[in-house]
C-alpha cells in the first residue's frame, strides 16, 4: 500500500492498490504478533473499499477500527 500522506497535493488517496479515489475513512489497526497495543497503523480509504480494507485487516484476526478521515488530518496530510 502505497503512503496515503505523501500526496503532492489535495487529500489522501484511497491506500486499496490501484485505487486514486479521495480517502474519506481512517482504518486504524495492528498486528499483535508484532506490534505492541500501542503500536497502531493506519490506512485511509474511499466510500467503496473502506468495508474490503477493514474485513481484509479483521480476517487476520488484526484489531480494527474505522473513523472518518476528519478535516484536520486533511490539513495535516498537505
Amino acid at each position: 500500500m502505497s503512503d496515503p500522506y505523501d500526496e503532492p497535493a489535495g487529500r489522501p488517496e484511497c491506500s486499496r492498490a490501484g485505487c486514486r479515489a479521495p480517502a474519506r475513512w481512517r482504518i486504524d489497526w495492528r498486528n499483535p504478533r508484532i506490534h505492541t497495543a500501542d503500536r497502531v497503523k493506519s490506512w485511509v480509504a474511499c466510500d467503496e473499499h473502506a468495508d474490503y480494507l477493514r474485513d481484509y485487516l479483521a480476517a487476520r484476526d488484526f484489531p480494527v477500527a474505522v473513523h472518518p478521515l476528519s478535516a484536520g488530518m486533511e490539513r495535516a496530510a498537505n
